[in-house]
């Protein structure tokens, strides 16, 4: 959903480095992958098309953070009044 983000912390050798990937647009996700020593943080539309994506070598990879936009639930959403009371 627009404004999911996921922060990339990585290694780069005497300091850190933070990068971030961010939903930009209605109906994009970021989807995060882990294959063969490579963390990969990607863009994707509705259709599942890559917009753009982040690789990283896995063992330079300090910490990755998911931040999700708070989504409101059916069952967070206010009940309707009954109309016969």
């Amino acid at each position: 959903m627009k404004g999911d983000r996921v922060e990339i912390v990585v290694d780069a050798g005497d300091t850190t480095r933070t990068y971030e990937v961010v939903a930009s647009r209605a109906g994009r996700r970021v989807e995060t992958a882990v294959r063969r020593g490579v963390v990969e943080v990607s863009e994707v539309t509705r259709s599942g098309s890559v917009v753009r994506t982040a690789r990283f070598m896995a063992t330079r990879v300090l910490a990755l953070v998911e931040q999700p936009v708070p989504r409101e639930d059916a069952s967070e959403r206010p009940l309707r009044e009954d109309p016969k009371a």
